[in-house]
């Protein structure tokens, strides 16, 4: 091009220009220039409200913060606040031309508001694009996902990457439906098996606003119950929001939706049903076609428009943590919502966690439970089977079961199908010795030593390494024994004592959903068990010990629920079904089953933690990392006063094999963890506090040598 103009500079006067002349010379005598793709250069702005501030999709703790930009006169009329937007993010002060500041790369956002004039001193850049004119953001959704971002000292970038859906162009452009008329108001069925169960009902359908903690009665019930409850909460004209933990449980809720209230009056959204249906079901929502919403926790954000009561089914799962930053979990989140929007809540489970019995204790909800005589009806006959019971039994020593279980077993198999529930999935997890019970190691990485199927050699946990000569170091015996016997071994031991009746297995590689009422043995571990057509005969929970005995501070907790879980599929006393838990019969999970009282069990729990000052009476937060980095991350930090710092402690070093669990240190790294604790009502204070050191630290980035920490409010494991 450079020759080209030279050569027309050698031409004589009256010499034709040429054509890239003769545009050069028509862009020069345009009275307004024309703006440069995206970046808007010499463009006019809107006349009214011409700044717009922006969120970026940048979920890093020292830009969560709103930024300006001038809006186009072109982009006035599409860019509204709540809508998707592109804009130029990184650029200098110095990158100036004609007004705009120019460069730096794409980057999506929202548009959070628009306002008249820009408290920045220098030029603003233009908003580069406005993705599509569809506000996904409403003003209840921002101050929602700001009051979770403070909580978890997280960034509000990251908590809208949770709770707006990734948008699908053509989900936008279907029209959704137009809304139904409120339904009637349903009958109370069920729930008058509860003592107030029909008074909450009737104070929903009234537009009132009731909280409570629902401790469910055994059966296949809570689901109808549920749907119950949105119908009379449709029918007062607001709407419901309804959160499970897994995809089986919202199968069940949609279908005792769509049973009492028909098609069309509700939405489900799911992580699993792929980003155009999710969208375009959450477009609904959105748009106020549909007015309830069940779903798994992809759905505590739901933007369900005049919100008039939010349930949650099962919290003591781990499935309602969010594993992504900043981490947060479902219940938290819809005590939120129904402080934010005033509406009911209904905490519901078979069992009761501490949170739940510190809801009902601080009086902000009420218990919705059933008499005892109505328990008593509903529940299975539990026995145990003890240490001393084992010692006793000379089947239980040579084999699998102990005598009980193997009775229960052949007796409840004439009835109906038994479920099996193994606390650990695979064959053979554990291996140790049958002399000491010395855990048997690798001799390469001391990792723990595997059985296989099939294969007699042992298998390293960690390494992989096979050992087929193993003894063991401390009496020298050569014979091995199960710490704890994986499911697909159960399911094989089972399958020779009963070779007449079919075997199922359910577990992580597959999980069944049902299983018939004729007789067959069920394997599963917990979790993952099947509902049976009208109920089990019989249940044995196997291996108790392996649940009670990890060095977690809601072992027993979390083990009374996997046990209820179970038992709650099996059918009532009066029908003959029997429940046999190998487990020591004096600890207090083991007692709190077999009277089927998990809300006195989550009562004492809760008076014993309110003594020692763990959560959730005191909130507490964990920083891990490297141990040069948390004790940098410590001395910079402005805690509270009332604050105390527990450790830190060395974390375990995570195995090159296995599933690495969400948190845990890098494979073959070594880390640190502290706990920090404040009383209640500091909370705010202290993820505050979290935050803003998290925030120095990353603005330093790598020029000061800052080592990567972890910072993590509500841990779900404290050890």
């Amino acid at each position: 091009m450079s020759s080209g103009d030279e050569r027309d500079g050698g031409r004589g006067e009256g010499a034709p220009p040429e054509q890239l002349a003769l545009i050069r010379e028509s862009v020069r005598k345009a009275e307004v220039p024309r703006a440069k793709p995206r970046t808007w250069r010499g463009a006019a702005l809107a006349k009214e409200l011409p700044v717009a501030r922006v969120l970026v999709d940048k979920g890093v703790l020292h830009l969560d913060r709103y930024f300006d930009y001038a809006v186009p006169e072109e982009l006035d009329a599409e860019a509204q606040p709540g809508v998707r937007v592109r804009v130029r993010f990184g650029a200098g002060r110095g990158r100036v031309r004609d007004g705009r500041r120019e460069g730096g790369g794409l980057i999506d956002g929202f548009l959070v508001e628009r306002v008249a004039e820009t408290d920045y001193s220098g030029p603003l850049a233009a908003l580069a694009q406005v993705v599509s004119p569809e506000p996904v953001l409403s003003e209840e959704l921002l101050g929602l996902a700001r009051a979770v971002a403070d909580r978890y000292a997280g960034s509000l970038a990251d908590v809208l990457q949770l709770a707006v859906p990734p948008r699908s162009a053509r989900a936008e452009q279907r029209p959704s439906p137009a809304p139904m008329p409120p339904p009637a108001v349903p009958e109370v069925g069920s729930w008058a098996r509860y003592e107030h169960g029909g008074a909450f009902l009737e104070a929903l359908a009234s537009g009132g606003a009731p909280r409570a903690v629902w401790n469910a009665l055994p059966g296949g019930e809570w689901s109808e119950e549920i749907a119950r409850v949105v119908g009379a909460t449709l029918a007062s004209g607001r709407g419901v929001l309804v959160v499970v933990p897994d995809g089986r449980a919202v199968a069940r809720v949609d279908a005792a939706l769509t049973a009492l209230l028909g098609e069309g009056r509700h939405a489900v959204l799911t992580a699993d049903a792929g980003p155009e249906k999710r969208y375009r079901e959450w477009l609904a929502v959105r748009r106020g076609s549909v007015r309830a919403v069940v779903g798994t926790r992809a759905a505590m954000f739901a933007p369900v428009r005049d919100l008039g009561l939010v349930v949650l089914w099962d919290d003591g799962d781990d499935s309602h943590s969010e594993p992504h930053a900043p981490q947060p979990h479902a219940r938290e989140v819809l005590l939120l919502r129904a402080a934010q929007d005033k509406c009911g809540f209904l905490l519901g489970s078979w069992s009761c966690t501490v949170e739940a019995a510190q809801l009902v204790e601080s009086g902000w909800a009420r218990p919705l439970v059933a008499s005892r005589e109505q328990v008593r009806g509903a529940a299975p006959l539990v026995r145990t089977v003890g240490d001393g019971d084992l010692a006793r039994d000379e089947a239980a020593r040579a084999a699998r079961l102990p005598t009980l279980a193997w009775q229960a077993v052949r007796d409840g198999l004439r009835q109906g199908p038994v479920l099996v529930q193994v606390p650990r999935r695979g064959y053979v997890p554990r291996m140790a010795c049958a002399n000491c019970r010395a855990p048997a190691r690798c001799r390469h990485c001391s990792g723990p030593l595997e059985g296989q199927e099939g294969v007699e050699a042992l298998r390293c946990g960690w390494c992989g390494q096979e050992e087929a000569a193993w003894h063991c170091p401390e009496c020298g015996g050569f014979r091995l024994r199960a710490q704890v016997v994986g499911a697909r071994r159960t399911a094989e031991e089972l399958g020779r004592a009963f070779p007449a009746v079919p075997v199922r297995t359910s577990g992580r590689e597959h999980v069944l959903d049902t299983v018939p009422g004729a007789p067959a043995l069920v394997v599963s571990t917990p979790g993952a068990e099947p509902v049976a057509e009208g109920g089990y005969a019989a249940a044995l929970l196997l291996d108790g010990w392996a649940m009670l005995g990890r060095p977690d501070l809601r072992a027993g907790e979390d083990a009374l629920r996997r046990w209820i879980a179970a038992a709650a599929l099996v059918r009532p006393q009066g029908a003959g079904g029997t429940v046999v838990v190998v487990a020591e019969p004096t600890l207090r999970p083991v007692q709190a089953l077999v009277r089927w009282d998990p809300v006195g069990h989550a009562v004492r729990e809760l008076s014993e933690r309110a003594e020692l000052g763990f959560p959730p009476v005191s909130r507490m937060a964990a920083v891990s990392g490297p141990p040069e980095g948390v004790a940098a991350f410590l001395g910079a930090v402005e805690l509270p006063g009332e604050a105390e710092v527990l450790g830190p402690v060395p974390l375990p070093v995570t195995a090159v094999r296995g599933a690495r669990r969400v948190g845990a240190p890098p494979v073959g790294e070594r880390w640190e963890r502290a706990l920090i604790r404040v009383p209640p009502g500091r909370g705010a204070a202290l993820a505050a506090a979290l935050k803003a050191a998290q925030a120095a630290r990353m603005a330093r980035g790598g020029a000061g040598g800052e080592v990567a920490v972890r910072v993590r409010v509500d841990p779900p494991d404290i050890g």
